[in-house]
Order: structure tokens, then sequence, then C-alpha cells
């Protein structure tokens, strides 16, 4: 795949048709959906398919191939998130019944990277790999209310109608100084926003940027949770988040400093 930064994208907007809603395409309907030429299409393909990262289903299918399993296996074993906080995740689900999220935030989505889950029947569980909504529950609040305010901005009149039905404000400047006293409460609570009958609490996560990486959360059956039960476990939850941010953080710097060697 020898190509200019044009054909990169038009390459990466191949991988990008496929979806949890849509597994399989064929290259008839990439061509429709994308807009590419069949030459384009078919030299895609090829490419794609010679490097796994495209498999052949049936006569004219397409789906994901096994180097995208292989990447993710490289990227368990050197993703300094996934290293530093699989031990939290199980310390955290430790503490109550629970399903634990780490969770990345990157470009404009919320990606379930690892979980870890104590409750024998739990209700809430997103896999590894699986978006999660932007603007609904804890994690999407731990991110948004300690984005940098022009981001924060941004984010909210992206996802205004959605957050104006959670009742956090009318207007942008409305919900963003709704997430500002939010932030100063130490970790985010959502309440049923995902899942009915689930208490979401979550913390955001930094590396040495200004920008929240990631988030962790809680999510718990609100049947098996008091208010003091609540406290104490957004007390854990916050702990756990500064503990993960400051391995991250010297990490990023020990690079940095190595990077100037």
């Amino acid at each position: 795949m020898s190509t200019g930064v044009g054909s990169a994208e038009r390459i990466l907007g191949i991988l990008d048709l496929f979806s949890e809603d849509r597994l399989e395409w064929t290259a008839d309907e990439m061509m429709a959906e994308l807009g590419y030429t069949r030459p384009t299409v078919y030299r895609y393909i090829k490419a794609l398919k010679d490097a796994g990262f495209l498999a052949q289903v049936g006569p004219h299918g397409l789906t994901l191939g096994p180097r995208v399993v292989e990447l993710d296996f490289l990227m368990r074993k050197s993703d300094a998130l996934l290293c530093a906080g699989g031990p939290i995740l199980r310390d955290l689900s430790a503490l109550h019944p629970s399903t634990v999220l780490l969770v990345r935030w990157y470009g404009n989505k919320l990606l379930c990277v690892a979980s870890e889950v104590s409750a024998p029947e739990p209700k809430s569980s997103y896999p590894r790999g699986r978006p999660m909504p932007l603007a609904r529950g804890a994690i999407s609040r731990a991110i948004l209310a300690h984005l940098p305010r022009r981001q924060m901005l941004a984010k909210i009149e992206e996802n205004l109608d959605d957050l104006r039905a959670l009742g956090l404000g009318d207007t942008v400047e409305d919900i963003a100084e709704t997430l500002r006293r939010l932030r100063k409460g130490g970790a985010l609570i959502a309440r049923g926003e995902v899942t009915d009958g689930v208490v979401g609490i979550a913390a955001p996560v930094f590396d040495a940027t200004r920008a929240p990486v990631a988030a962790l959360c809680m999510t718990i059956d609100r049947d098996t949770l008091d208010d003091a039960q609540l406290a104490d476990l957004s007390g854990a939850i916050w702990r756990a988040g500064e503990t993960l941010s400051a391995v991250l953080t010297d990490m990023r710097i020990e690079d940095v400093v190595l990077g100037d060697l």
C-alpha cells in the first residue's frame, strides 16, 4: 500500500465502513457508499486483502481480516493505558459487585478498551472495542467536564440536543456551567442514562496533556447500592483515576526526555 496522502485517506475510508451494524460489504456497495471508481475500489481491496486487513466471504463479501486481530494482540501488550490500567480495574471490581470499564477517548469516540466484571449477573457490559455514547452516562460526563473550554464548548454544540434532553441546561453556556460545577464534585455520577437500573460512577484519566485521554467507570445495579456505599466508591474511583493518571504522566514525561537525548 504505497500511496500518497489522498490514497491513504481513501484506503482508511474503506476500513471505516465496517461497524457493529454492518460487518460485511461487497465491492459494489463500497463504490456506492464512497463514490470511488470501480478500478480504485478493486485496487484498494486487493492491497487490503494482500496485507490481511480484509478477508473474502463467499463470492462477493468482504469482512475485516486477520491482520486486525494481530494488531489487537500487539496493542494489548504495548498500550500503556491497558498495561497500567489492568490491575486498577481488578482492584476496583473487588470493592463491590460491578462492571468496571476502562474507556479511551479519541477523536469523537469513547471506546471501551478493557473491563472487569465482579457482579454475578451484570446489567451493564461493554466488550473491548465497542464504542459508547458520547452524550450520555457518567463516562461521557467525566470526559466532557474536564476538557479545555474551547474543546468542551465544541463537543456540547455537537451533542446539544442529547445533553439538553438530560436536563443539563438549555444553551451551550448553561451546559458548560453545569459541567464545570459537576467537575468540582469529584467523580461523576449518572443514573440509568445508558442502561436502565444502573448507576455509573466515573473519573477522568490524564497523561501529561490538559485533556483527558480516558475514563475509569464502575457500573453498578442501583438495588445493591446505598448512599454511603456510593460515596465510598466515588472516592475510590477518583483516587484510582489519579493513580492511573500519575503513572501515564510519568511515562509520557519519560518518553519526552528520552526522545530529546
